[in-house]
């Protein structure tokens, strides 16, 4: 809707089959000429509030069952190639192997390390990077691999934090490689710069649940917290476009997109509460 990808890039989009998005879309009943940009739609949005579970332990940490989000962080995905020489495990000696799954594993730790340098949210300083999938090739088991592919994911709270960490990490990818004899590509998937979310909206909102004294879970006097967020959400892209902001419910474990994501039964109802008070006090004017 808010054309933040290009229409004929995920038009050509395939999956593991060969299955383009468009021929999925066309399959199910969806003219995918449609896909793109929706200005009519767009200018009928006043705003956007989202709420959402906290995808961290911010929340759990502070004691709060409820926060706005202040913005999210800068990120992006970055593809690693890396060739070696494919040979047979038990026939090649180890001196003198070009290994790609030895390069991207030291690739993998440098990255890991320069991150956990950088990273110190108590501070203030948010900077991650994971590397979440790797694919050798051919993949047998009694195989050296010629070739790997591994997937990095980098964010910061900044653009210039994120590329800085990029920049460092992309240095030590490369010396990995040639410390074991093989080559390495990089090439950029993905990237979306950090979102400050609206100012006077997300002030709006504070100022609005911080007052509210009688909704059901809504927040009463004594300060609702403000909270980054390391994860992509809807309000991030529509931030672009218009005024948006985020509510967060607390989760005490810290952990997402996993079955141990969880929230109470009251917070959910605090969430709840909280965004009907300020969807009240924003359609009042």
């Amino acid at each position: 809707m808010a054309g933040a990808v290009d229409p004929a890039l995920i038009a050509s989009r395939a999956d593991a089959a060969g299955v383009t998005f468009a021929q999925a879309a066309a399959a199910a009943g969806v003219d995918p000429a449609g896909i793109g940009r929706d200005d009519e739609r767009l200018a009928a949005l006043g705003c956007f509030i989202e709420l959402h579970v906290e995808q961290g332990r911010g929340l759990a940490d502070l004691g709060a069952p409820v926060a706005v989000a202040s913005a999210i962080l800068a990120h992006g995905r970055w593809r690693l190639t890396f060739t070696g020489e494919g040979n047979h495990a038990g026939a090649t000696p180890m001196a003198g192997r070009r290994d790609p799954v030895v390069a991207a594993s030291a690739a993998v730790l440098a990255a890991s390390d320069i991150a956990a340098a950088r990273d110190d949210p108590a501070g203030g300083l948010n900077a991650r990077a994971t590397v979440g999938r790797l694919v050798p090739v051919p993949g047998g088991a009694n195989v050296i691999a010629s070739q790997v592919d591994a997937w990095l994911d980098v964010r910061g709270d900044t653009d210039a934090a994120a590329r800085a960490l990029v920049s460092e990490i992309r240095a030590a990818v490369q010396l990995a490689a040639a410390r074991h004899g093989c080559r390495v590509e990089i090439t950029e998937e993905s990237y979306l710069p950090e979102v400050v979310f609206d100012a006077g909206l997300r002030g709006r909102l504070r100022t609005v649940l911080e007052e509210a004294r009688g909704p059901e879970g809504a927040p009463g006097p004594g300060g609702v917290p403000v909270l980054a967020t390391g994860a992509g959400h809807d309000a991030g892209v529509l931030a672009a476009e218009l005024p948006a902001a985020m509510l967060f419910v607390r989760n005490p474990t810290g952990v997402s997109h996993s079955p141990a994501e969880t929230a109470s039964d009251d917070d959910c109802r605090a969430g709840a509460g909280a965004l009907a008070t300020v969807l009240a006090a924003l359609a009042g004017g």
